[in-house]
């Protein structure tokens, strides 16, 4: 396959893991902090912050789309025999970023569908020390996405020194 090819697949895999990873970084560690100095109405931050984390999801659909696509791709261009996952450093270190992402998916998507849409409902209904409670668990698990995320960055990294 021409190298041009791989290399136009790696840029869209590169830059869609940029967007996925900033924008997430950007959700909490900007959005959410600047949300409480918007207003002090806890339904209407809620719902500012949700609104913005619905938009994002769509962006996240699609990238999560973009990066399986070209990260089977890239995987096969680099690892052709599946048997390579086991018996290279390199296949070894691809197997475990795909549990990863894998493991990472599954939790954020949980926590999403799951909490998400629980909090928008209770921050409507006004049942604040609910929505609390729910807040503390969807948190925690959106800082080990977060953290698995960093992870598969390490992963991705250690696959340029390890692959043929």
């Amino acid at each position: 396959m021409s190298p041009w090819i791989i290399i136009t697949v790696l840029v869209i895999h590169i830059f869609s893991a940029i967007f996925f990873i900033g924008g997430s970084f950007f959700i909490w560690f900007i959005v959410w902090p600047v949300s409480y100095k918007l207003t002090d109405d806890e339904s209407y931050r809620t719902r500012i912050v949700g609104l913005i984390g619905r938009l994002f999801g769509y962006y996240t659909n699609a990238l999560v789309i973009i990066l399986i696509a070209t990260g089977l791709f890239l995987g096969y261009e680099y690892l052709p025999a599946l048997s390579d996952l086991e018996t290279t450093t390199g296949g070894q270190i691809l197997l475990v970023k795909s549990i990863t992402v894998l493991v990472m998916l599954v939790l954020m998507y949980a926590n999403n569908i799951y909490h998400g849409k629980k909090i928008m409902r209770l921050s409507e209904e006004k049942r604040y020390d609910e929505m609390q409670r729910i807040r503390r668990i969807t948190h925690i698990a959106s800082f080990v996405t977060m953290g698995l995320m960093l992870v598969i960055l390490v992963l991705a990294a250690a696959l340029q020194f390890y692959m043929p």
